[in-house]
């Protein structure tokens, strides 16, 4: 596990940079505005959300190094070619690229469930969502950095190259995912898609989907809170306080002996997310987002941790992409949704907004995730008197 987290974690840092790289480079290089980054980014994050699940059921039914030989090559292609792209084409390679992106944040989750015992789970997604945590932390700052002291076209390559490197590292490892790597054909009768897909799966997926569009709505209530203050350039001092409180909480959440309902990690977290537009100031707001940094780590531990026990062995792969589609759907959709509420309330409805989202994904997990009354009484029993023999 040791070295599966470290070749993961540089292959995560720069799939969170993808979308900061490709900004640099149409921005900077190909000239053109911002709203057209957002597209090739808008395209980028649709691929992700929509490969996730069909790159799991290829590693279901072929093996884990069957799909990152078709992943890592794509990528290789992808980011080397970049700069001569023109920009219609690099829309859809955008496309192409997040559909056959390297796994590495679904394999490590599935690597995880197959070689931990059930004790050590809680603290191995913990340390996970603290991997991904720094990754978001390290990986664009890395980029911009890149891109301002040396060339765009430098972090583009770089990015390609980390990607690359990280996939072929995690195929040289070939952690175990399960009980076998490659799944027969007629699997599909031994786990219909139904035992995929109960009810209690729909709500950890749509726990996921509120968490990311949480967090994703939070950076961008943030900026624009600070922009009304005339304090931007605090903003990366926010979002890194903003990051370090959620090491931290999923660094103790790892070290627990016992872990609290999903729901209410994920309830908790969209109560405490609302009041921070009352906020004054980056000083105010960086003593306000301690509070939800702390519970972002643990929250996210706690979604892997469900969907790796409610998922069936042979379809690991599958039931996982599908919680990185639903995650990759929510940081997609968050930015815009917090936007429009922004532009049509204030700043601090954007906080309200995004801890809303969170809290009716919370309360709509709970709802779902409920056993259903029982339809009828087992035979030989009335109403907890039993009729058979003692």
């Amino acid at each position: 596990m040791t070295r599966l987290l470290a070749v993961s974690f540089l292959a995560r840092t720069a799939i969170t940079a993808a979308v900061m790289a490709l900004t640099m480079h149409i921005v900077l290089v190909a000239d053109v505005s911002y709203v057209a980054a957002g597209g090739v980014a808008a395209a980028l994050t649709a691929g992700l959300a929509l490969g996730g699940p069909l790159l799991g059921r290829l590693i279901d039914r072929r093996g884990l190094r069957a799909a990152l030989h078709v992943t890592v090559a794509a990528q290789a292609v992808f980011w080397s070619s970049v700069p001569w792209l023109s920009y219609p084409v690099l829309v859809g390679a955008a496309f192409a690229a997040g559909m056959t992106m390297v796994p590495a944040q679904a394999v490590t989750r599935q690597a995880i469930t197959a070689v931990t015992a059930p004790g050590q789970r809680r603290a191995a997604f913990a340390l996970e969502s603290v991997q991904g945590e720094l990754s978001y932390m390290i990986g664009p700052a890395v980029v911009v950095l890149c891109a301002a002291t040396v060339h765009p076209a430098a972090a583009v390559w770089g990015t390609g190259v980390a990607i690359v490197v990280g996939g072929a590292g995690i195929a040289l490892l070939n952690p175990p995912l399960g009980d076998t790597d490659a799944v027969p054909v007629g699997v599909e009768e031994a786990h219909p898609r139904r035992e995929r897909l109960h009810r209690a799966m729909f709500a950890v997926l749509i726990m996921a989907f509120g968490a990311t569009l949480l967090l994703s709505g939070v950076d961008l209530a943030i900026v624009a809170t600070l922009e009304r203050a005339g304090q931007v350039s605090w903003g990366a001092v926010v979002i890194g306080v903003f990051g370090l409180a959620s090491v931290v909480g999923g660094l103790v959440h790892g070290v627990l002996s016992r872990s609290s309902p999903t729901w209410l990690m994920l309830g908790l977290l969209g109560l405490v997310t609302m009041p921070l537009g009352l906020a004054e100031g980056w000083w105010w707001l960086c003593v306000g987002v301690v509070g939800a940094g702390l519970l972002t780590a643990p929250t996210l531990a706690a979604v892997s941790q469900e969907v790796s026990q409610l998922a069936p062995d042979a379809r690991r792969g599958e039931v996982t992409g599908l919680q990185s589609s639903a995650q990759s759907a929510g940081f997609a959709l968050g930015s815009p949704l917090v936007g429009a509420v922004i532009d049509g309330c204030a700043p601090p409805g954007g906080f309200v907004a995004a801890g809303l989202a969170g809290f009716c994904a919370a309360l709509a997990g709970y709802l779902l995730s409920r056993r259903p009354p029982a339809t009828s009484v087992p035979h030989g029993t009335c109403q907890g008197v039993s009729f058979g023999p003692r």
